[in-house]
């Protein structure tokens, strides 16, 4: 190997002569500028890599969300409105409940429940909505395994109701629960105290039982609104009130007892539903049957509905809560201590 003045040489793979560098112990000072903007390299690959990541996972959710989630049929269809768990006052759907009175592609509603009850409100608020969609389409309510309370309100409301055989059907009747926490605040050293404009505002408090004025005033509340559940089960089912009320005294009852009782008209499911719309409405049985309600979620809302449901059950929590407050029509098995 052939050397140049000056020093020892290196001789590369080309043939090309490098002069060798001096060897030394000492590491050789980083200039500061240098070292400052390789960290920020750094971190912002970092960053980059990070938000490549999110942006394929998200564009892989709406991927498969786009093949998964149903699509509304482009011709004529049955809509299905799925009315599942408590049930509470709504505006999108009672508003997606008045657009499916105006499309005419939509040629009769299924109204799918499965729910205990809900808030009287919100029994009274599907009820009448679906009595205005049945001026205009044939409705027809299957229940699964449970309509009770205000979920039977709602299954009122359609021209036609079916059950399964052993599907819980009826609870018809209104509650308000109190809980008097009296001793326990007694036991734990709190007392509750309150101004109030009038003697019955904010009554009953949770630190006194429900007697006298305030209990006679939840009462009125309360028959007010069985007395009109009673008058619509008559109207709707065609029975006499006397034998409506007897069948409101809160009890549930299987399918096969409530279509010998007059509570609902047939046993079946979906199947059956569109076997009586065909014969009785002259609806295509061939027709798709589209779930209109809940309403598919897309794009962001898909993934924070996916999020959302994955927290909730990592703290074990349900899904989607909902608070009742209030006046409720509800169908519950609750243990009571003596």
């Amino acid at each position: 190997m052939r050397r140049l003045p000056g020093g020892p040489s290196l001789v590369t793979s080309m043939g090309i002569h490098l002069r060798e560098l001096p060897m030394t112990d000492q590491p050789t000072p980083l200039d500061p500028h240098a070292a400052i903007a390789a960290d920020r390299f750094r971190r912002s690959r970092g960053l980059w890599r990070l938000l490549a990541f999110l942006a394929l996972a998200l564009a892989v959710l709406l991927a498969l969300g786009r093949f998964a989630l149903p699509e509304k049929p482009a011709g004529d269809h049955i809509a299905r409105l799925v009315v599942d768990g408590a049930i509470a006052s709504d505006p999108e759907r009672l508003e997606l409940i008045e657009e499916l009175a105006e499309d005419d592609s939509v040629r009769a509603v299924i109204v799918a429940i499965n729910s205990p009850g809900g808030t009287t409100a919100g029994g009274e608020e599907l009820y009448e909505a679906l009595m205005r969609l049945r001026e205009a389409k044939p409705t027809v309510s299957v229940i699964k395994e449970l309509g009770a309370s205000a979920a039977y309100m709602t299954a009122i409301g359609t021209d036609h109701i079916l059950a399964r055989r052993l599907s819980i059907v009826g609870s018809i009747g209104v509650l308000y629960q109190h809980v008097n926490a009296g001793k326990l605040f007694e036991t734990i050293g709190v007392d509750l105290d309150k101004v109030a404009s009038g003697p019955l505002k904010a009554e009953p408090d949770f630190d006194e039982p429900m007697e006298g004025p305030p209990r006679d005033s939840i009462a009125a509340l309360v028959d007010d609104s069985f007395q009109w559940f009673v008058d619509i089960v008559a109207e709707r089912r065609n029975l006499p009130r006397p034998q409506a009320l007897a069948l409101a005294d809160g009890r549930i009852m299987s399918g096969r007892v409530a279509v010998s009782t007059g509570l609902i008209d047939a046993i079946g499911g979906e199947r059956e539903a569109i076997d009586w719309l065909e014969t009785e409405r002259s609806i295509a049985a061939d027709l798709p049957v589209a779930t209109v309600w809940p309403e598919p979620e897309e794009g962001f809302n898909l993934l924070g509905m996916l999020l959302g449901g994955e927290a909730h059950a990592l703290l074990g929590l349900p899904a989607s809560p909902i608070v009742l407050d209030g006046l409720v029509s509800l169908w519950q098995v609750v243990p009571h201590s003596r």
